[in-house]
């Protein structure tokens, strides 16, 4: 039996089911990497109802939802560019956030996924797009390069007492 999958874009009604997959996602992927006072404080504060809710309830932000079944298995946040760079400029579009939970992933929807956020991103015309990435994560590193991203500063992720070293990638406005 094979799975039906999908991706759609997230309403205020799905605000229970984006908070859930994000903080699923997220655990999956980084959660031994922190003490877990500080995990639990991050997602109750980051993923919680009130958070996402506002995030979806601002036209300034575009969230989806890939879904295995009708169940989500990942999920992907845009919106404005909120990184710590100098040449961030007005205009300027930032992937946020884009996760697919272990079991649904190799199939080809993590990178629908991307190409759906960076499409609105892109909406209206080309504009530098910009995302921040674990240093460590170097198979995201690889999946971003590939589509043309490159590194251009770092800072800190700040998860209670816990410091990441990020890197700032950008990726330059594409002529039409």
């Amino acid at each position: 039996m094979s799975a039906n999958f999908r991706i759609r874009r997230a309403a205020p009604a799905d605000t229970a089911a984006l908070a859930d997959i994000s903080a699923r996602s997220f655990v999956e992927t980084f959660g031994d990497s922190y003490p877990p006072d500080d995990l639990s404080r991050f997602l109750a504060g980051t993923y919680s109802h009130d958070a996402i809710g506002a995030l979806l309830a601002d036209p300034r932000y575009g969230a989806w939802l890939l879904e295995r079944d009708g169940v989500a298995v990942g999920h992907a946040l845009a919106g404005e560019c909120g990184l710590p760079h100098a040449e961030v400029a007005p205009g300027d579009g930032e992937l946020k956030r884009l996760y697919v939970l272990g079991e649904a992933q190799n199939g080809g929807w993590g990178g629908r996924l991307f190409e759906t956020a960076l499409a609105w991103l892109e909406r209206d015309g080309p504009r530098t797009l910009w995302i921040g990435v674990w240093s460590e994560n170097y198979g995201a590193q690889r999946f971003y390069a590939r589509h043309g991203f490159e590194k251009v500063g770092h800072y800190e992720f700040v998860v209670g007492a816990t410091r990441d070293h990020e890197f700032i990638l950008r990726r330059g406005a594409a002529p039409r």
